[in-house]
């Protein structure tokens, strides 16, 4: 049931999707899952409006080259040196440890050599498109977790272009020439190193300039960004790797410069619309009728997946010093199998290695733990305090990886600031200016480094997790102030002090009027809402009726 008219097709699978993630919305389902399953719907198993395949793939294609482009920006060459060891570490580990085992339970489920050996690999990659997106929207990306996730699922996606060189090289003969796969390698080494070398020196001698000259304009800086990371992800894909390694490196090169908040605070928009080809995609091009005999094989490796690969990168990364609820959360990112799985298994399928049930297969056991990882990472905070007393097993008695983010130990503030950004840091200032010790906490590794001074100690940490507030010196802490505006977030914090039994008081922060109700009524000594309060003052000193705020 296509439309001959493609621009009437797109506004016709717009509604859909629209209505669907209303609908899940309802349900209070992810947004994810609701697109995925407008994909299914729209696609040829049940709607069929999916004609135009060309114009969404592009589409998607220029939504997935923003989003690792939005990534690439957050992150600089510091921050890759930090993060570098773990995630290849614990990148390479999940690798060896997924494609091993899901080997062998392939074969013992009866498969061929050649067929268990596709779907052992298929197990391996995690999608990194759909795990930076909901990092992205739980504000998670700069956390550690969301650092060292992106880290080793970067190195994913290099041992993925690796793969298919290699399956590509084999199916057209080249491996019965001698050396002849050892040269391709080389040659794609060779290539990479270039190309990074390359993007080096046009972020010391080029860009720099350059982008100071677009900034004049804010579009036409906007614009440049697009461009950029379109033709980087173009670069990347003709040099043989993937448009995400090439987009992500474009984001890279502009990481340094004093515009890189402007640019990914203007592309984010952009960046979901265009992603929500890429889901429809993906639903669209699942066969259902193909599906049907492989439900119990899929359930089996699904589990696998969902399980097995979070528990190997939790054992890496205790192994490495990080503490259990770190690995935890950065372990839930691997719990599926990513749109290259499925790649790989079209890949295999053209070059006559498997047939259509195996590739079956592989789709199903994708549409499984998409979904049931989408789930376990929105509700990671929760799975962690349910099965954290199981966890201790993947932790060292001294975690050191990350107690190196902490600037004093010996701190006994009266004041404790969680969330240092600009409301954060503006609590922290006024009452170190007024004499007050102040320590201040945060997720992001690098905002540790940079806040701390000789008034205000940092440490890294994060308010919901129980057992950090146990490291914490209370014992004379007059407040706790929470400046997330989340109410999870400040509910896990007011539980958690209670267990510690805090005796101070607790200052939350909530985002609306209702959410400051329901935090009251918890407990809350106080409840801060930013723009409200800053509203109602300005007013007050603007008809004088206000004392205690005086003109700056």
């Amino acid at each position: 049931m296509g439309f001959e008219n493609v621009f009437v097709e797109v506004a016709a699978m717009l509604a859909v999707v629209t209505i669907i993630g209303s609908v899940g919305l309802m349900l209070r389902q992810p947004l994810i899952v609701s697109f995925i399953a407008a994909g299914i719907i729209l696609g040829p198993s049940v709607l069929g409006l999916v004609a135009a395949t060309e114009p969404i793939e592009l589409l998607a294609q220029m939504g997935i080259a923003l989003l690792l482009f939005v990534v690439g920006l957050k992150l600089d060459l510091h921050i890759i040196r930090t993060m570098g060891t773990v995630a290849l570490a614990t990148g390479l580990g999940q690798v060896l440890f997924t494609s091993i085992f899901g080997f062998l339970i392939a074969l013992a489920l009866g498969m061929s050599p050649v067929g268990a050996l596709y779907v052992g690999v298929a197990l391996t990659f995690s999608s990194t498109i759909i795990i930076v997106k909901l990092l992205s929207d739980k504000k998670e990306i700069d956390a550690l977790h969301g650092r060292i996730a992106v880290g080793f699922l970067i190195v994913q996606d290099i041992v993925v272009v690796l793969v298919m060189i290699g399956l590509t090289a084999l199916g057209a003969g080249t491996s019965a020439e001698p050396g002849a796969l050892a040269t391709e390698m080389l040659w794609v080494v060779l290539k990479g190193t270039g190309m990074l070398l390359f993007i080096a020196a046009l972020m010391k001698y080029v860009l720099p300039t350059l982008t100071g000259l677009m900034a004049r304009s804010a579009e036409l800086l906007i614009l440049f960004a697009i461009s950029w990371a379109v033709t980087m992800a173009a670069v990347g894909d003709a040099l043989g790797f993937s448009k995400e390694v090439g987009a992500f490196l474009a984001g890279v090169s502009l990481a340094s410069t004093p515009f890189r908040e402007v640019i990914g605070a203007r592309l984010v928009s952009l960046r979901d619309f265009l992603l929500l080809f890429f889901f429809i995609e993906l639903g669209s091009g699942l066969e259902l009728g193909t599906l049907g005999g492989q439900v119990a094989p899929a359930l089996i490796l699904s589990a696998f997946v969902l399980i097995g690969n979070p528990i190997i990168v939790m054992a890496v990364m205790g192994y490495m010093g990080y503490r259990k609820r770190t690995g935890f959360l950065a372990g839930l990112t691997v719990a599926q199998i990513s749109e290259f799985s499925l790649i790989l298994a079209a890949l295999g399928l053209s070059l006559g290695h498997i047939d259509r049930e195996t590739v079956g297969l592989i789709t199903l056991v994708g549409l499984i733990t998409i979904s049931g990882s989408t789930y376990m990472i929105l509700y990671s905070h929760r799975l962690y305090e349910w099965l954290s007393p199981a966890m201790s097993v993947f932790e060292r008695h001294n975690a050191y990886r990350e107690t190196e983010y902490d600037t004093d130990e010996a701190l006994r503030p009266e004041f404790v600031v969680f969330g240092l950004g600009r409301y954060g840091c503006g609590i922290a200032d006024q009452l170190m200016a007024r004499g007050h010790k102040v320590l201040g906490i945060d997720i992001d590794p690098e905002v540790v480094r940079t806040q701390g001074s000789e008034n205000m100690k940092v440490r890294f940490g994060d308010a919901e997790d129980p057992e950090f507030l146990g490291s914490l010196p209370l014992a004379r802490t007059r407040w706790v102030i929470n400046t997330a505006r989340e109410r999870d977030i400040n509910m896990a914090l007011l539980n958690s002090l209670r267990r510690e039994a805090y005796v101070g008081k607790v200052a939350l922060t909530a985002a609306n009027a209702r959410d400051a109700e329901i935090l009251q009524r918890a407990g809350a000594d106080l409840v801060l809402r930013p723009f409200a309060d800053a509203a109602f003052q300005a007013v007050d000193w603007l008809l004088g009726s206000s004392e205690s705020v005086q003109p700056s």
